[in-house]
């Protein structure tokens, strides 16, 4: 069976399409998998949060091709990565494709030649998403390697940050905001609270409000909010049917202070 290619971008629908036409010259029909179109415009750091999270249970054998490129046409670097499982990602050299490759393991990494992979040579210098990443895809696809179409490159390694450790809990920031308004941070579920743990949470220099750690969203009375354990193994601030984000005035990025006692 030939290997499934995934497509993830900030491009939203009328560019991707473009991507995926190119991707169809060359591979059979459903071989493309749409993971989103819709990651947060010119956003890496979470876009890489969030590219593994959806791509890293895939099938070995894989290609995953990412683009969210503010630096396109500057001279950072298309990157290809395949990793010890035989995975293989495509995208731009800024941090996005890392956090996947590091998950799947063994990566190693090459930076992609546009004469060896683009028609004629021709690459847009405002899409190398449709002219330079959607072909090296294919190609890797069909059977090319990436000792062929680049050569040995050490690429930028993003890293998920860490929480830094406080006398009385974690401080950390929100990696991502769901469509819910869920706010979900980089302290891992792991860190230590328990069901019922009564929790303290200060978003920037905001106040310090207070509620509890609770096991799934049901369990929380209608209006209330809690952190709970995300799905993504993180924990998260959430409000029972409605949005935390919208509640706290929270975005990516900002501040979270967490603390708990039993």
């Amino acid at each position: 069976m030939p290997p499934l290619v995934t497509l993830t971008t900030d491009l939203g629908d009328v560019y991707a399409s473009q991507m995926k036409g190119m991707l169809y010259r060359r591979l059979a029909p459903g071989s493309v998998v749409d993971l989103s179109h819709d990651l947060p415009a010119h956003g890496v750091s979470e876009s890489a949060f969030l590219l593994r999270h959806m791509a890293q249970r895939f099938p070995a054998g894989t290609v995953h091709v990412a683009v969210v490129d503010p630096g396109v046409g500057s001279p950072r670097a298309p990157l290809g990565i395949v990793t010890g499982e035989g995975s293989s990602l495509v995208g731009p050299d800024n941090g996005l494709l890392w956090p996947l490759a590091s998950a799947l393991g063994s990566p190693r990494s090459f930076r992609l030649d546009p004469t060896r992979i683009a028609a004629h040579g021709l690459v847009s210098p405002t899409f190398e998403g449709r002219d330079l990443f959607a072909p090296a895809a294919a190609l890797l696809a069909s059977g090319s390697s990436l000792e062929f179409l680049g050569s040995a490159f050490e690429p930028i390694r993003y890293e998920i940050p860490a929480p830094r450790p406080r006398a009385d809990g974690l401080e950390g920031q929100v990696l991502h905001v769901d469509r819910f308004g869920n706010l979900i941070t980089n302290v891992l579920t792991s860190a230590g609270a328990e069901v019922g743990t009564k929790v303290a949470v200060q978003f920037g220099r905001g106040p310090v409000r207070r509620s509890s750690f609770q096991r799934t969203y049901a369990d929380l009375p209608e209006g209330l909010w809690a952190v709970l354990g995300s799905s993504f193994g993180y924990l998260e601030v959430s409000a029972r049917e409605g949005s935390a984000a919208r509640r706290f005035g929270v975005r990516v990025g900002d501040r979270v202070r967490l603390s708990w006692r039993r």
